[in-house]
This record gives C-alpha cells, sequence and structure tokens, in this order.
C-alpha cells in the first residue's frame, strides 16, 4: 500500500533560527530516511541556517522489507524506471509544496540530494517544476528517460552528480548517459567520478557535494 502523506527524520537548523533554507534528501532503493540524514549532520557547520528532512519513500520494498521504495524495481529496464518516476513524481512534489509552505520559504531555497532510485527522482521532478529549486545534488543515480527530457524540461537549476567508477548496481556509464542529455537540455550539469567507489560516498563524494550545496544556495554553484 502507498502512503501519499510522506515524512521522515529532519534536522533543525543548527543556529537555532527560523530555516533559511531547506535540504531534501530521497534515498535509494530498499533504504529510508534514516540512510541520508546524517549528511545533514556533517553539513550542518557550512550550513547553518538550512533545514534538512530525508523523507521515508512511500511504498514498502518487495526487495528489502525493512526498507522503502519510491517505485517497484523488478526488470531494470529503461520503461521501469521511466514509468516508476512518474507514478512517484506527484508525491513527491506535494511533499515538497507542503514542506515549503511549512517553513515559509520559497522554492529558490530549496536543493534536491538524491541517492540511487533518489537520484532519479530528484532530476525527474526538480526539472519538471514550474519554479526553479536551487540546485540538484545526485550520488550514484541516473537519468530516467533522458530522450524525453528536451520536451519536459521546464527549469534548469544547476545539476552535480557524483558517481563512483566501481560501481555494481547503476554503472558509472550511467553518468555520463545522464550528463550529455542534461547539456543538451542547456543545464549547468557538474560531475565528478570517485575512484574505487561501488554503489556509495565517499569522502570526496561527500566534500565536493557540501560545496556544490552551499553555492547553489548562495547563487554561485558554478563556483569552485
Amino acid at each position: 500500500m502507498t502512503d501519499n502523506k510522506l515524512d521522515g527524520p529532519r534536522l533543525a537548523p543548527a543556529s537555532g533560527g527560523p530555516a533559511k533554507q531547506l535540504i531534501v534528501f530521497l534515498h535509494g532503493y530498499g533504504a529510508d530516511g534514516n540512510d541520508l540524514i546524517g549528511l545533514g549532520s556533517q553539513w550542518q557547520s557550512l550550513l547553518p541556517d538550512a533545514a534538512f528532512v530525508s523523507p521515508n519513500a512511500p511504498e514498502p520494498c518487495a526487495g528489502a522489507p525493512m526498507g522503502r521504495q519510491w517505485f517497484p524495481i523488478t526488470f531494470r529496464s529503461q520503461d521501469e524506471f521511466w514509468n516508476g518516476v512518474n507514478d512517484a513524481a506527484p508525491i513527491l512534489n506535494a511533499f515538497l509544496d507542503a514542506e515549503l509552505a511549512a517553513h515559509e520559504l520559497d522554492i529558490s531555497n530549496l536543493l534536491l540530494v538524491g541517492f540511487s532510485q533518489g537520484t532519479m527522482m530528484a532530476l525527474h521532478a526538480g526539472l519538471r517544476r514550474d519554479k526553479a529549486v536551487a540546485g540538484i545534488l545526485g550520488y550514484s543515480g541516473m537519468l530516467a528517460g533522458p530522450e524525453n527530457l528536451k520536451n519536459e524540461i521546464k527549469v534548469r537549476p544547476p545539476v552535480m552528480l557524483i558517481h563512483g567508477d566501481m560501481d555494481e548496481m547503476i554503472p558509472v556509464d550511467a553518468l555520463h548517459g545522464a550528463c550529455q542529455a542534461l547539456g543538451d537540455a542547456n543545464v549547468n550539469v557538474q560531475w565528478h567520478i570517485s575512484r574505487g567507489i561501488g554503489h556509495g560516498i565517499d569522502g570526496d563524494g561527500l566534500t565536493l557535494g557540501a560545496q556544490f550545496v552551499a553555492n547553489a544556495l548562495k547563487g554561485d554553484a558554478s563556483s569552485e
């Protein structure tokens, strides 16, 4: 059964004041919100005015009974990924709208961070909003339906993709394919390949991601 109202672990701004930015973590297949909220703890010193939330995906995961999924993965086919992101996007967008309203923030102060299936969701939803988020950071993921992006894209927030070259779940070729499609759609996309890393995030990936997030929320995501 799908739960259309998302929630998950949260971190209030380290500054103690109201949130000036909102960072939403979108976890991977078979995990839950606890999988990524720890990144917020590591980034709080850099982003003291940011609130962090890591919602649990809407469906129980058949492949990992204790985990959640944004959509089922059975055949690992492009059609399945494309149908999945389209089915789950309205639930994610409703959550994002509610969170922005609760924090009284404009979408320009929202940044999406995804891992694996969560990266698919961040890219799909974040590029089709009526107004642009501050940025999209994707780890170990892919772009679902790349051939559809040019016709459907509405906004072009800066994007950074980070992927391990030893990823056994989603091969690093997915990063190159996503960057090609994003570039063809005139999206400002940066990328980094983590050498010797599988389906996970290493220290360099965390550092580069944090820098991208901070720059994007300042409107300067192209800075090194």
